[in-house]
């Protein structure tokens, strides 16, 4: 970029031992003026970054392609001897000029602007928060960098995946929208997990299955090329029954007592997620060829009924391992039928 002065309002502030300044930039402004120091690839004072995430990056792009927001202040360590930060009656100048500050947060959102900058140049005036510290240390920086990446702990996915029912359209995740209809249908009259469904700010309890885990498990069939389009079922009505029917199918095989026990593994957040994995994996494309989606259909390909999977079979094991050992005894159960049904397609 061309060297430019800059002046902007700013305020001075102190935390502990350190100062800093927090100012607002343009974006043309920030992603011209600072830069990654990656820990292990530089040896240079502040290096506390970790490679980035292309992923992630498109992402952001997007993002802010779409008009999103970015309240959140990047954090920079300003390096430069030769070109130095000035500020005067709350007012900082310096000269803008390429790689003058360290990035300690923000460098996904930093790169991630700086594309969208590229495909849409107006973008370039967005304004961001900015905090400048001065002159830090490696260990000055990994303190702030550990500050805000583990003690400033992130929105609980639950609220995240409730929120999607109120934010703007430009910000939702669409199939983690209908993701969150179907696990919301699931909590109503009628379902095996009536009032089983555990929403944010909910009473912390034994068993039932999180907002964030169901929403999580019944993601991959309604996203772009899920099970779901796979076989042109795209109705949110039709994809609701299907789930619903799995689990009316397993309720009939445990009986409704034992379905509503504790010891009954699909009644925690490993089992739920076995269980979708489950439906993706066999049933669904078993059901597709036995043109049936039906409860008596799912309930007669499992031979459940003499070996319920309880909780205490997985208990003490994590979560990620639980489920695999879940879906492994689900597996073993699956007896489907070689016979193709002699129906129309049924829910």
């Amino acid at each position: 970029m061309a060297k430019k002065k800059i002046e902007t309002p700013c305020i001075e502030a102190r935390q502990g031992s350190r100062k800093f300044i927090l100012t607002k930039l343009p974006a043309s402004v920030v992603t011209a003026i600072s830069y990654a120091a990656v820990r292990g690839q530089s040896e240079e004072e502040g290096a506390v970054q970790r490679l980035l995430n292309q992923g992630r990056i498109n992402s952001i792009k997007t993002f802010t392609l779409q008009g999103g927001d970015y309240p959140n202040a990047v954090v920079l360590n300003w390096v430069s001897t030769a070109n130095k930060l000035t500020v005067a009656d709350g007012v900082l100048s310096f000269t803008a000029d390429p790689d003058l500050a360290q990035i300690i947060d923000g460098q996904h959102r930093i790169a991630g602007i700086k594309a969208a900058i590229e495909e849409q140049k107006s973008l370039g005036r967005l304004e961001l928060p900015v905090v400048i510290y001065r002159n830090l240390s490696t260990a000055q920086c990994a303190d702030i960098f550990l500050s805000i990446n583990t003690e400033q702990k992130p929105v609980p996915r639950s609220l995240v995946f409730d929120l999607y029912g109120v934010a703007s359209e430009n910000l939702i995740d669409h199939a983690a929208v209908r993701a969150r209809d179907i696990a919301l249908s699931l909590n109503e009259a009628e379902s095996p997990y009536e009032g089983e469904i555990k929403m944010p700010g909910a009473p912390k309890r034994r068993g039932g299955i999180p907002l964030s885990s169901a929403v999580t498990g019944i993601k991959p069939l309604v996203e772009d090329n899920g099970a779901f389009e796979q076989i042109a079922v795209n109705e949110l009505e039709l994809q609701r029954q299907i789930v619903l029917n799995w689990f009316r199918a397993l309720r009939n095989i445990y009986g409704d007592e034992k379905w509503d026990d504790k010891e009954n593994v699909f009644q925690y957040a490993s089992g739920f997620l076995a269980a979708m994995d489950f439906l993706r994996l066999q049933l669904i494309p078993y059901c597709n060829t036995q043109e049936s989606f039906q409860v008596d259909t799912i309930q007669q390909s499992l031979k459940l009924a003499g070996s319920l999977i309880l909780q205490s079979e997985v208990k003490g094991q994590g979560g990620a391992e639980a489920q695999k050992k879940i879906y492994s005894r689900l597996q073993d159960a699956f007896a489907p039928s070689k016979v193709k049904a002699a129906t129309k397609f049924k829910f």
